[in-house]
């Protein structure tokens, strides 16, 4: 370990392998960062693994956390803040998961396959997706353009060694100057993975498939229509972080979308989507050794919405006036089976079939002050109802709440500002912002829910007020040509924080367990995030990158919070020359003081992982071949992280190989 600090002091600090989006600062100043996924021409030589799952993407990110409960589907956090206080979008639509314990992030349900990229917006720079306090996510997918007839594809085949996962996918594509069709799919099949040390870790197997079709239809140069359909299920997928696995995960997503490009107008843009998706999830322990009481706990969501975007310029004004919908119904049932078949069945709602309806509107104005300034203002506000629609599920609440009503209508509301400056080589960003969240469907109305990490049954709380931040933003960078650094940092106060306070008063219903929180808000909470970022090229052919990232959350109880990371740090060397790459990455965690002893977590050692990879790149007449071959924590180090589920390890040593083979058209 020694040695590794020796290494990762000789690197110096840390930085973000993630490509910047270029734009125009006068138009987009939010403090945003863009995670490039499947541009095919980019893919195979600037991800370190080209076919990693999604997790694997965002986790380079410098504001997202992964909360791994297994090897596969892990939880983005942004800014340190769970999913119930950020937006997770899939091309701006709501998508909402059917699990009660968060084995179905909404990233799961897409594939590098069908994914161009990752946008990741911190606190209010978010809201226009809907309301948020931590952040938001939107993952965008990949699609043809209108152009020259042809057909077009691609074939990727992977293997992991650690864990025995086979990868295959592939790629037809057909265009021409009025229409195009997309058409992928992907596979996995993983078996469990070993921790270091060969040390296996049961349940963490997985498997899935993903299929995905864009079609666009150009009506005439300034109007064209779109329609998409992803297709995802997931089975036998194993969690070793939690009492249950999970044995069938299954989404359908659905789109159609409308853009308009005026002429000669103010309005540069005009676009509509309407949106359908629907997803089951079905918890299962049937597989697990001494279960003392066996249970059955299925999950539905589904998801109705639209949003219309319109976006113009006048004089120095550039605006966005954005319209949000959407309605969703979710649902969550539990039944228990005893293992004295004289004893009854036991049977509860713990989604009490709850309908969520939001109506919203967003609004932006940047103004250019002068050629190196500007100053954006955004403000939205919504319209957030929820219903009970079980009757059986309302009554069982109202046993702890015996005066509450089926409905609970909110109003939530969100303003910013930001001062960006650039000139030459420097820029800098400053903003403040104000935004309010709804308490999600578990923290109001989720009934006696087992969180594994902390040993407690939860109750929802639908008198919860709601969140509301109050956040500091700031941002500079200098960009000469050789080298870049950068240094970004955002506080949030965040009032009636929503957390889970132990109830001496009632009894828990889990076996084992250490007894009932409900739902309750502190007065406050404090959370920042900063990140630092370094890069410079040794010569022309060598690269280095560095980042440096510092968290910090504590309420008002002068307690830390829990899934605070730690001082974290990453250091890469990327060679390029011709059509050959390579890269060699040390990163790890520092100094673990943040973390919550008062809500179950434990000091983790600091750790420091070594990673390597190269490629080459073959053509072949008009097609590309590439294969790349990389091995993962190449010591074989055992640990674990802050974000890891009742300390699951991480995985160790881990040898890949991915050929990719591009056809360019035929």
């Amino acid at each position: 370990m020694k040695n590794l600090y020796f290494i990762v002091i000789s690197f110096s600090i840390s930085s973000l392998f993630a490509q910047k989006k270029e734009v125009d600062s006068l138009k987009k100043i939010d403090l945003t960062e863009v995670i490039l996924i499947g541009k095919q021409a980019q893919l195979e030589q600037k991800q370190f693994k080209p076919l990693a799952t999604i997790d694997e993407y965002l986790q380079q990110a410098g504001t997202v956390e992964m909360i791994k409960r297994g090897g596969y589907a892990w939880e983005p956090n942004i800014n340190n803040m769970s999913t119930e206080r950020t937006v997770v979008t899939i091309d701006g639509m709501r998508i909402f998961g059917a699990c009660t314990d968060k084995m179905d992030p909404i990233t799961a349900y897409v594939e590098v396959s069908n994914l161009s990229e990752a946008e990741i917006s911190s606190g209010q720079s978010g809201s226009c997706h809907g309301p948020t306090i931590g952040g938001s996510l939107d993952l965008k997918r990949s699609k043809s353009n209108f152009g020259t007839k042809g057909i077009n594809g691609y074939v990727n085949s992977g293997y992991e060694f650690n864990n025995q996962q086979k990868i295959i996918g592939g790629a037809l594509n057909y265009l021409n100057s009025l229409f195009f069709i997309d058409n992928n799919i992907m596979f996995r099949d993983a078996e469990n993975y070993k921790a270091g040390n060969t040390n296996e870790v049961a349940f963490s197997q997985f498997r899935k498939i993903n299929m995905s079709s864009t079609a666009g239809y150009l009506l005439n140069k300034n109007k064209y229509f779109e329609g998409s359909v992803i297709y995802d299920k997931a089975s036998d997928v194993g969690y070793p972080a939690l009492p249950m696995d999970v044995s069938l995960a299954k989404a359908l997503i659905t789109s159609l979308k409308f853009e308009y490009l005026p002429l000669n107008s103010i309005v540069n843009k005009l676009e509509t989507k309407i949106y359908y998706n629907t997803i089951t999830h079905t918890m299962d322990d049937t597989k697990r050794p001494n279960v003392p009481i066996h249970m059955d706990m299925p999950g539905w969501s589904d998801t109705y919405g639209m949003y219309l975007n319109l976006n113009g310029k006048l004089k120095k004004n550039n605006f966005l006036a954005t319209l949000n919908s959407f309605y969703n119904r979710s649902k969550a049932e539990m039944t228990m089976y005893p293992n004295d078949p004289n004893e009854n069945i036991m049977f509860m709602l713990t989604w009490p079939d709850v309908v969520t309806f939001y109506n919203g509107i967003y609004l932006d104005n940047t103004y250019a002050v002068n050629t190196n300034s500007s100053i954006k203002i955004s403000a939205g506000i919504g319209n957030h109802l929820n219903q009970i629609k079980s009757m059986f599920g309302l009554e069982s609440l109202q046993i702890f709440y015996p005066n509450m009503e089926s409905e609970k209508c909110r109003i939530l509301k969100s303003l910013a500002s930001n001062y960006n400056w650039q000139k030459e080589n420097f820029g800098f960003n400053f903003g403040l912002a104000y935004g309010e969240r709804a308490p999600s469907i578990s923290e109001a109305y989720g009934f006696y829910l087992f969180n594994s990490f902390d040993r407690f049954d939860y109750v929802g709380n639908p008198a919860l007020k709601n969140e509301q931040s109050v956040e500091g933003s700031f941002a500079i960078s200098y960009k000469p040509s050789r080298f870049k650094t950068s240094l970004t940092t955002s506080h949030f106060h965040i009032s009636n924080y929503i957390i889970g306070t132990p109830d001496s008063s009632i009894l828990p219903m889990t076996i084992g367990s250490s007894g009932v929180k409900i739902y309750n808000g502190l007065d406050y909470a404090t959370l920042i995030k900063s990140v630092f970022d370094f890069e410079t090229y040794l010569s022309n052919d060598l690269k280095w990158m560095n980042q440096l990232t510092y968290s910090y959350g504590k309420g008002s109880d002068n307690e830390n919070l829990p899934f605070i990371s730690p001082l974290s740090y990453s250091s890469k060397l990327l060679f390029k020359k011709n059509k050959f790459s390579s890269e060699i990455a040390v990163l790890g965690n520092l100094m673990h003081n943040n973390y919550a002893p008062k809500y179950g977590e434990i000091k983790k050692p600091d750790f420091a992982i070594i990673n390597f990879t190269s490629n080459y790149a073959f053509d072949i007449d008009k097609s590309k071949l590439n294969l790349k071959v990389g091995i993962e924590n190449i010591l074989d180090s055992e640990y674990s992280t802050f974000a890891d589920w009742n300390n699951i390890p991480r995985m160790g040593r881990n040898i890949f190989v991915s050929v990719l083979y591009h056809i360019n058209s035929f």
